[in-house]
């Protein structure tokens, strides 16, 4: 592969990817950059056939898009080398410990060897001075070299332990990092995927409510379209604060996509989620934004919302998509505002 990215075809290759960023007006970002290059070079199929798909169907190829593909197929790569590295240098440590506590071990063996040999001199009658000398002598050393074992093994140890605890401390680290969205610090897609799953266990376990939000920043298009893309990632973030700022302690915050956050929910009825959005709604409606680098400004952000409680037996995608139902709905009916599942105008 990286054979492809050295001399003249590296050069060509890198040409080719910035025309792409700027055929298509995008950010000159390292994940665009690096989607382009395996697009180019045909490194990742799948993501090749996802962007010739786009393309032939007309549709737009925007930051948000990329961002989305590159979560999808790269988002993983990060933390799978880390998680590679950290497993072998704790397979080291550990190896090294093992490898001290052998060589003490025999030792210590030898040791006893030694001891049992001196008591078994010492308990003879005619036992001259000059044996007795000879013993303690043995003795002496044998104990000296065992106590200085013993300190040596006791460093080690207490070395590995140390090296694996920051290994352990720098994995979890990694790992926090590969389930963050970038952008907002709230949890990214993959994260949702995984504890939506494991609510919906607990959920089945223990019969108790779970309720899904997804909301989605009305207008968003017009933000960058107007303002441009780094004025739509202060909106983003500005939306992402206030639903992270809302949330009581067993929910999860998440960026969906793009302009689109979901919240799980555990133990709450589809009032209670609704006070809750209905809060964050209020809040984000109150405010006004101004752009950082100008003063000027931005207009009235508002989000829609739809809410759908988690019924014993379905799978996760089934509760998703009622959930987005009823988020279209809202979208349908004037923006800004609430759907709940149990909203009788539902189709």
């Amino acid at each position: 592969m990286y054979e492809q990215l050295t001399g003249p075809n590296g050069v060509e290759t890198g040409h080719a990817a910035v025309d792409k960023i700027g055929e298509y007006k995008l950010c000159a970002t390292p994940q665009n950059y690096e989607i382009w290059l395996n697009y180019i070079r045909g490194w990742a199929p799948d993501l090749t056939r996802e962007i010739d798909k786009k393309l032939s169907n007309g549709l737009p190829i925007t930051d948000i898009e990329l961002e989305k593909l590159h979560n999808r197929f790269f988002g993983a790569t990060q933390l799978s080398s880390q998680v590679m590295e950290t497993g072998t240098k704790i397979a080291k440590e550990i190896a090294d410990a093992v490898e001290a506590l052998k060589s003490a071990g025999n030792t210590t063996e030898e040791y006893g060897v030694t001891l049992d040999k001196a008591a078994k001199t010492l308990s003879k009658s005619d036992l001259s001075t000059d044996a007795l000398n000879r013993i303690v002598s043995v003795l002496s050393e044998s104990t000296l070299e065992m106590s200085d074992i013993n300190h040596n093994l006791n460093r080690q140890l207490l070395r590995s332990t140390r090296e694996i605890e920051m290994l352990r401390t720098s994995l979890q680290a990694a790992r926090a990092e590969a389930l963050t969205d970038g952008l907002t610090g709230v949890a990214n897609r993959k994260q949702f995927d995984e504890v939506l799953q494991r609510r919906i266990n607990e959920s089945l376990e223990s019969g108790s409510d779970l309720c899904l939000i997804i909301c989605d920043i009305d207008f968003f298009k017009n933000f960058n379209d107007t303002w441009g893309h780094q004025t739509g990632d202060q909106v983003i973030r500005f939306v992402a604060n206030s639903l992270a700022q809302k949330a009581v302690n067993e929910s999860l915050v998440a960026r969906y996509g793009g302009e689109e956050f979901a919240i799980i929910m555990p133990r709450t009825i589809l009032d209670t989620a609704f006070e809750f959005a209905e809060s964050v709604r209020k809040t984000i409606e109150s405010k006004k934004l101004i752009r950082r680098s100008t003063g000027e400004p931005l207009g009235q952000v508002t989000v829609s919302f739809g809410i759908a409680n988690y019924r014993s037996g379905e799978g996760a995608s089934n509760l998703i998509e009622r959930a987005d139902h009823c988020l279209y709905h809202s979208k349908q009916t004037g923006r800004n505002r609430i759907t709940l599942e149990s909203d009788p105008s539902l189709s």
